[in-house]
């Protein structure tokens, strides 16, 4: 295991501050980054029902980057595009 200079030097420096050994300030460390990420474990994401009345797209894979991709390049030329006629008037 590698450990930065600086952040071994700081941890050296915390454990002789408190009297312990730097094993058991490595440990703390640990156990305390482990339980906040047990704590904070995100909600899985879900997509709303589709309940427009305009033609459904049972073609798009929501699932698929590339299908996001896609879908996110066509709105933002389409919004370049109307930026670009309005200039022209």
């Amino acid at each position: 295991m590698r450990i930065d200079d600086q952040l071994l030097a700081d941890a050296k420096a915390l454990a002789a501050q408190q009297h312990r050994s730097l094993n058991s300030v490595i440990e703390d460390a640990l156990r305390q980054l482990l339980r906040g990420a047990e704590a904070h474990e995100p909600e899985p994401v879900t997509f709303p029902v589709y309940g427009g009345s305009g033609p459904a797209r049972p073609d798009l894979n929501l699932n698929d980057p590339r299908v996001l991709k896609e879908l996110m390049y066509a709105e933002e030329d389409a919004f370049y595009r109307r930026q670009a006629g309005d200039e022209a008037r």
